[in-house]
């Protein structure tokens, strides 16, 4: 596996990797049923849910710096789309994903595009392993719920399943 690239593109940051999850959506990737996953091809590495410390950054990132621990989204988004404009960044049309169409967090090393948009700081009291679980069914479960759901504060709905995904709908 390559080192990542140094510095990182201007908009990136390079992220040590302190947590990852690992999902259905990483197991879709594995048996071959994910188009992006496909389209990149061999070698690739997959992981998708992380969260760590920001080891460098690029020429253009303001908000962030080395040392800085960061929660990542599963959807990077670029900000400049018609569902970006419409504040549904997680159907951006022009999105990244790492451990779909880029290397994933299943490394030591993982280099993220459009940092001072998506990136969060995560204060000292989440672990890692807590921040690492919110970027993917903590998203996936609030474009479920308020945004296709359009679930209202009164309203019931009921959730089967309680795993991850269905744990984070009731939380929403």
């Amino acid at each position: 596996v390559p080192a990542p690239p140094s510095p990182p593109p201007p908009d990136a940051v390079t992220l040590r990797v302190m947590a990852t999850g690992v999902c259905r959506s990483d197991w879709h990737g594995w048996r071959g049923h994910d188009s992006d996953v496909i389209a990149h091809g061999l070698p690739f590495v997959p992981g998708h849910e992380c969260s760590g410390v920001v080891v460098e950054v690029g020429s253009d990132v303001a908000n962030f710096g080395p040392g800085d621990r960061v929660a990542v989204p599963f959807i990077l988004s670029c900000g400049m789309c018609r569902e970006c404009d419409r504040g549904k960044s997680t159907v951006c049309e022009r999105q990244e994903q790492p451990g779909f169409t880029r290397w994933g967090s299943f490394a030591q090393f993982v280099v993220l595009p459009r940092a001072d948009r998506n990136l969060t700081m995560l204060p000292d009291s989440v672990s890692f392993v807590e921040a690492a679980a919110l970027g993917c069914r903590f998203t996936t479960a609030y474009r479920a719920v308020v945004q296709r759901g359009e679930l209202k504060r009164g309203q019931t709905v009921a959730v089967f399943g309680a795993g991850g995904l269905g744990l984070s709908c009731i939380m929403i």
